[in-house]
């Protein structure tokens, strides 16, 4: 499955002339909006492990591409908030939608244990690799 979402984002960024650390880029940047609030280059830093001229010129190849968009935090105009732009968000869209339909066909194939069961395993293996990854740094 992960091999298969690989290919995928490698197909999406060759298809948007983008490098695929701007695609990871791109998909934290959604997870920030929908979990926590926005990203902000200092936390795309940590995650994506980068340097702070990395990121920068990354989120310069996004914001002219137009699939983001940089704010000032209203409180603090030091801070600095990334979020889709909206051509960036029609494009993804576009994009991944028979991604969504595949999605949507596979949980259909399943009842809502089998389901629960799935998301457990899933959330317990995300949870091995990630002390793994902290255990090996």
């Amino acid at each position: 499955m992960n091999a298969e979402f690989n290919r995928i984002t490698q197909e999406f960024a060759r298809a948007q002339k983008l490098h695929e650390t701007d695609v990871l880029a791109l998909i934290a940047i959604l997870d920030g909006d929908e979990h926590g609030g926005p990203m902000t280059p200092g936390r795309l830093r940590e995650r994506l492990n980068l340097t702070s001229g990395a990121v920068s010129a990354c989120l310069d190849r996004l914001e002219r591409s137009g699939h983001i968009r940089r704010t000032r935090d209203a409180a603090d105009r030091r801070v600095v908030h990334l979020h889709y732009a909206p051509h960036g968000t029609a494009i993804a869209r576009e994009f991944f939608r028979p991604l969504a339909r595949g999605t949507g066909a596979a949980c259909a194939r399943f009842d809502e244990a089998e389901l629960r069961t799935v998301m457990r395993f899933l959330v317990a293996m995300n949870e091995e690799l990630a002390a793994q990854r902290r255990h090996d740094a």
